[in-house]
């Protein structure tokens, strides 16, 4: 896969005056720093199948996750180069195959970024249950405390501003990459995107969310094929029964001194 990416240096946090009423009647000026919301459109093959509305950091990655979670390919074997323009506002991915597509307009309707995808490739993306084997010795509790401990010590940009998701990739008990973003679907698939990238085995991985758990989130983990997903946050009903249908290791409720387990993995 060839990579040109030529976004460099973009902000990812800007500094803004506001204005502080207090209970007391008291008004005040303060400066603040707030995180950027920056614009990406994707084209596969010349055509636009996505628009994201994301954080400007790690955008291959952003990209390459997203077009795995939305299955238009099956791994990073389908895709011959990606580009990413000076400001980053235009990704083209070229594929080593010609897709055929069909036309959906497909919104997040749980994401507070308000992405669109508007072309999906048409024979992909059908889930499949993960193999068994996902049981706790996918996820010795050390592993799990780790990642708690990592998301505790915060991440950049939201120690700056308090406005980001992140989500951390976990591989045998070590943090290898740590996704951030304004929403938490683009902060998994920057994490998965990086597993392509890097050609880490997904078996081995634990995804490490920061937001709650609905059933897009755990199609995202499954498509990746990564058995453990685990967040600092609650789950559905239909997330935890997706879980179950899947296959996946579904923890939630995940701190530096516990967490819950609300599927196990056979």
């Amino acid at each position: 896969m060839k990579i040109n990416d030529r976004s460099t240096g973009l902000e990812e946090s800007v500094r803004l005056t506001r204005k502080i009423v207090n209970a007391d009647q008291t008004v005040e000026e303060a400066a603040d720093v707030v995180v950027k919301e920056h614009f990406l459109d994707v084209f596969v093959n010349e055509r636009l199948v996505a628009k994201l509305v994301c954080t400007p950091s790690h955008l291959v990655e952003l990209v390459l996750g997203r077009l795995l979670t939305e299955g238009v390919i099956l791994g990073a074997e389908d895709v011959e180069s990606i580009y990413i323009c000076e400001k980053g506002h235009t990704a083209k991915v070229f594929l080593k195959e010609e897709a055929v597509w069909h036309a959906d307009v497909v919104q997040e309707p749980t994401c507070c970024t308000g992405n669109q995808v508007f072309l999906q490739k048409t024979g992909t993306g059908d889930l499949k249950p993960l193999p068994e084997g996902n049981g706790q010795e996918k996820y010795p509790s050390k592993w799990i405390f780790a990642l708690a401990d990592i998301f505790a010590e915060d991440s950049k940009i939201h120690r700056k501003t308090k406005g980001t998701h992140s989500c951390y990739l976990g591989v045998k008990g070590q943090c290898v990459f740590s996704g951030e973003d304004i929403g938490r679907h683009n902060a998994m698939d920057k994490c998965i995107g990086y597993m392509l990238l890097k050609q880490i085995d997904p078996s081995d991985g634990i995804l490490f969310t920061t937001g709650r758990v609905p059933t897009d989130m755990v199609k995202k983990a499954v498509a990746a094929g990564v058995p453990v997903l685990v967040s600092k946050a609650v789950p559905t009903d239909a997330a935890v029964e997706m879980a179950a249908e899947y296959n996946l290791t579904l923890i939630c409720k995940a701190w530096p001194d516990r967490y819950e387990v609300y599927h196990e993995g056979k």
